[in-house]
């Protein structure tokens, strides 16, 4: 049945997805969500996550009749409805008029109109009266409310919560406040907030992954031990993963601010050598005053001997600039292009290699409890040695062909010995660990006999 319009009106949220709006709608008039989405007709079914489970961040876009209806429904004007309703007019584009019917089709919120999070049940119940759930479109540097202090989670993964506590945490807080400041610089800069952010968020998550081996890291475990409501040791892993964005916030909002300092790019150019070009030193100035305005003095050689990440390509890109060697425009002289490799991982796409490695074999215990130390710094050097030739090899294809060819090769070569020296450790630690030899042998392509004579043989030249 369709209530009667206007009995009870429903206001939306800014930003909220349709479908959340219908559910709120269905709320207030007592009755299931899916019994008022029968009042429009439906092309395809309702996404799900994999292994069942409806999704948070499903999205429903309408066509002109399917949208007069909901209007009538909620009591509100399709015209506020459109500004605050970022998926209000797609279904214009997708669906063609049925004889008036009001239909409606599926779709993933993220694939629409950006990342979506849930709302604050508080801020909610403050516009609306009521307390429900409330899904909307959020960038990520906009997930703490600070009226509340809530950090709003992704609502594209499958796990139960909606937000995280930051009271015990101001500083998580006072960096959402400062964000506003630090946009309006990129937009200044001509780079755009949502660059400059995704930029230092890559950054700052590839250090978070580091993290766990600096032993002078005592901020980050204390905020995530905090938003684990004490404590998050029972389950480290999935903590570290759905905590991470609030956790590391501040210093996003910091490596941003610091990005946009043409005082910092200065120094730079002078790190680099100005008119006298040399490799970037483990103790220049500015990973060292990175690392200071971070409040981390000891973060900036490991941040300048990071080869291959976000930072470093960000730095060349500066460098190549002030130079003008970057070319014609493109990625190769744009500081704020962040290569498909540096994006960091989302919550969602953790969880569900989470949730995989945990039903493989072998994978009940932490590589960090299943590995030595010992062990653990050979393969990171191993690959650290690979990058480091590898990226060497760039600055070589000039001059006679044969000696070119000559030294590309034997640089390939020395990188392609490190590289395996750094998969066979990998596999043996992964064996010794308790991964099946059968698994292992799967991932690296390789017969299981084979691997087998060639993990022994690794075995006794390094006494194991």
């Amino acid at each position: 049945m369709t209530p009667h319009p206007r009995l009870l009106r429903t206001a939306p949220l800014q930003g909220e997805t349709t479908l959340s709006l219908i559910c709120r709608i269905a709320s207030r008039y007592g009755m299931e969500a899916k019994v008022l989405r029968a009042c429009w007709k439906w092309r395809n079914y309702p996404p799900g996550h994999e292994g069942g489970g409806a999704r948070a961040d499903a999205e429903v876009l309408l066509n002109a009749a399917g949208r007069q209806l909901l209007a009538g429904i909620c009591g509100v004007e399709e015209d506020v409805l459109a500004r605050a309703l970022p998926s209000w007019e797609e279904g214009d584009t997708k669906l063609r008029a049925e004889d008036g019917d009001p239909v409606g089709l599926w779709r993933i919120g993220g694939a629409v109109a950006g990342p979506v999070a849930f709302g604050c049940r508080l801020c909610t119940a403050r516009r609306t009266g009521t307390a429900l759930r409330a899904v909307r479109y959020a960038p990520r540097w906009e997930r703490a409310c600070v009226r509340h202090g809530q950090w709003q989670l992704d609502a594209d993964a499958n796990q139960p919560l909606e937000h995280l506590d930051l009271r015990g945490l101001p500083e998580v807080v006072a960096a959402q406040r400062r964000w506003a400041s630090v946009a309006r610089r990129a937009v200044r800069a001509g780079a755009g907030p949502e660059r400059v952010f995704a930029l230092a968020q890559a950054v700052v998550a590839r250090w978070w992954e580091q993290a766990l081996q600096w032993e002078g890291e005592t901020v980050w475990p204390r905020r995530l031990h905090q938003v684990a409501g004490g404590d998050a040791g029972g389950d480290l892993e999935w903590w570290r993963i759905v905590g991470r964005d609030a956790v590391v916030f501040p210093e996003v909002v910091a490596v941003a601010d610091a990005l946009l300092d043409p005082a910092m790019a200065e120094l730079v150019w002078d790190d680099s050598g100005a008119g006298r070009p040399r490799v970037l030193p483990a103790d220049g100035m500015f990973c060292r005053r990175l690392g200071e305005r971070l409040g981390r003095r000891w973060l900036g050689p490991l941040a300048a001997t990071d080869h291959g990440g976000p930072l470093i390509a960000w730095m060349g890109s500066v460098i190549r600039l002030r130079r003008g060697a970057g070319g014609p425009p493109g990625y190769d002289n744009d500081p704020w292009w962040l290569r498909q490799e540096h994006q960091s991982s989302t919550m969602a796409g953790q969880l569900r290699v989470l949730g995989k490695e945990k039903k493989a074999p072998g994978s009940g215990t932490m590589w960090r409890a299943a590995v030595p130390a010992e062990q653990r710094r050979l393969i990171t050097s191993a690959i650290d040695s690979a990058e480091e030739q590898l990226l060497q090899l760039r600055g070589v294809q000039t001059g006679p062909t044969a000696e070119v060819a000559r030294r590309l090769l034997r640089g390939l070569g020395h990188s392609a010995g490190l590289i395996e020296n750094a998969w066979k450790r990998t596999a043996l630690a992964a064996v010794n660990g308790g991964v099946p030899l059968q698994e292992v042998a799967r991932w690296v392509d390789m017969p299981v006999e084979v691997l087998r004579q060639m993990l022994t043989a690794d075995r006794q030249e390094n006494g194991g």
